[in-house]
C-alpha cells in the first residue's frame, strides 16, 4: 500500500479515538478549546494530516468538527444523506487511509436520521403510496439492507434501523480489500451513534 503522507507520523487508532471522545466531552460541556481557528490556515497550506476519517450524515445538526471540538485539518470528513457507502464515499475513505495515513475511520450515525426514517416509511408503503422520486431512491437502496437485519424486532423500527445501518456500513468498509490490508497494520473502523438529545456518543460497532 502506498502512502504519500511523508514523514508526518500517523496517529494510532486508540489515540485518535481518545481525542474524539475528549473533544465530544468538551462540546457537551460547552468548552470549545478549538473555537478559535486563526493561525491554522497558513500551517495547512503545506498539506493536511488528519488523525481520523469520519463518514457521517449530511444532517445540519451533526457537524463532526463541532461535536468533536476539532480544529481545521484534524478530520477528513465524508458526508452524505444517511452516511451511505457508495463508490465516491468509499474512494474518499480509501484516499484517507492510503495517502493521508489515517488509522481510524468512524461511521457516525445519529438519532432521528431523516434518510433512514424515509427508507423505513418507503418500505412500509404500498407501490401506489410510494412517492419518492429523482435520485433519493439511490440513497434508500443503500440503507434498505439494514432494514432486513432488524425486520420483526421489538422496539422502534427507525431506531433499530439506524443502529443496523451503522453496523452494516462498518462491516462493508472492513470487507474492502484496501481496508482489510490496512487493518493488519493498525487501521480501526468503528461505529457510533450521535444522540441529538444530549450530545453523547453511543458505540454501535
Amino acid at each position: 500500500m502506498s502512502h504519500s503522507h511523508g514523514s508526518h507520523p500517523a496517529v494510532p487508532a486508540g489515540e485518535a479515538l481518545a481525542r474524539l471522545h475528549a473533544g465530544n466531552a468538551s462540546f457537551r460541556a460547552g468548552c470549545f478549546s478549538n473555537a478559535a481557528q486563526s493561525g491554522c490556515v497558513e500551517e495547512l497550506l503545506a498539506g493536511q494530516h488528519p488523525f481520523a476519517a469520519i463518514l457521517c450524515c449530511s444532517d445540519s445538526r451533526v457537524p463532526p468538527e463541532i461535536l468533536f471540538d476539532r480544529s481545521l485539518g484534524d478530520l477528513f470528513v465524508v458526508r452524505n444523506a444517511g452516511h451511505v457507502l457508495d463508490d465516491a464515499s468509499l474512494g474518499s475513505l480509501e484516499y484517507a487511509v492510503e495517502h493521508l495515513g489515517v488509522q481510524l475511520i468512524v461511521v457516525l450515525g445519529h438519532e432521528k436520521c431523516g434518510a433512514v426514517t424515509a427508507t423505513v416509511a418507503d418500505a412500509a408503503a404500498t407501490a401506489h403510496e410510494a412517492q419518492v422520486k429523482d435520485h433519493i431512491p439511490s440513497i434508500m437502496s443503500l440503507i434498505r439492507p439494514a432494514l432486513e437485519k432488524v425486520r420483526g424486532l421489538a422496539g422502534d423500527p427507525v431506531a433499530n434501523a439506524i443502529d443496523a445501518h451503522i453496523v452494516e456500513t462498518v462491516n462493508r468498509i472492513k470487507a474492502e480489500p484496501v481496508m482489510a490490508e490496512a487493518s493488519s497494520t493498525g487501521l480501526q473502523i468503528v461505529g457510533m451513534r450521535y444522540n441529538l438529545c444530549d450530545g453523547t456518543l453511543t458505540p454501535i460497532a
